[in-house]
């Protein structure tokens, strides 16, 4: 049976962590209105086809590099590498098939600092209809497609890696740690790795199978102790930036 995660709101979970920790730079793929990454402090790059964003995006953030971009574009630009850009922290909500967001699991976490934390949303879906890969007949309400498969992939790929699934609402964040940039498991079985699981949906991967691979980890908790994952790549709080009013 599917166990829905009822802990704290995602959107609140990252303002929180942003709000206490501070990072070199933050990258998030899958913006549209630009709420989740309004709160960050850190340099960040915003990458979405569609921006809406009709609220303050910049805040106290020393830069901020908006892509009005697909995922795939972005990465084949070549700015991470041609500005020498090494990741603290990824938030990866970009197209919610399965093989876009292995895509961008694979290049994030390549530009990655091996001390960040690459964060997947959506990858719990909590009913059936939807895990629908069908974008012309999407369910009312969440959509989470079938990005649930990253849990089971990175699992059987990458064990060396560490899943931290959370229980925010409402389809849960899995927090990827024990990074590995230069690893190519996965660059060098992406074919295969596809071709496994393009023809898998969550009823006959079995839906007890998927939620008894992982335990829930509160969020509140998380938060309640200090973030205590994020904090190796965190920066000390006298490096924020505060912006200065200027007087005419």
């Amino acid at each position: 049976m599917f166990v829905k995660p009822l802990g704290t709101q995602y959107r609140r979970f990252l303002a929180t962590l942003h709000s206490r920790h501070l990072f070199d730079w933050y990258l998030e793929v899958g913006c549209r209105s630009g709420e989740s990454f309004a709160p960050v402090r850190s340099k960040t790059i915003a990458v979405d086809p569609f921006f809406r964003a009709e609220i303050n995006i910049i805040g106290k953030k020393p830069a901020l590099h908006v892509f009005q971009a697909t995922s795939d574009e972005f990465f084949a630009s070549g700015f991470l590498a041609r500005n020498d850009i090494r990741l603290s922290l990824a938030f990866l909500d970009g197209m919610h098939l399965f093989e876009y967001l292995l895509r961008d699991f694979m290049n994030t976490e390549a530009a990655m600092d091996p001390k960040g934390v690459i964060l997947l949303h959506d990858c719990v879906p909590y009913g059936l209809k939807m895990t629908r890969r069908d974008l012309d007949n999407l369910p009312d309400g969440a959509w989470t497609g079938d990005v649930w498969k990253l849990i089971p992939i990175l699992q059987k790929w990458r064990p060396d890696l560490t899943l931290t699934v959370l229980d925010c609402q409402p389809t849960g964040l899995v927090c990827v740690s024990g990074l590995s940039p230069a690893n190519r498991v996965l660059a060098d079985n992406h074919a295969r790795i596809v071709a496994e699981y393009s023809d898998t949906d969550i009823k006959g991967f079995g839906v007890d199978r998927f939620f008894a691979s992982f335990d829930y980890t509160a969020a509140r908790l998380v938060a309640r102790k200090g973030f205590q994952l994020f904090r190796p790549v965190a920066l000390p709080e006298a490096a924020a930036l505060e912006p200065q009013p200027v007087t005419p």
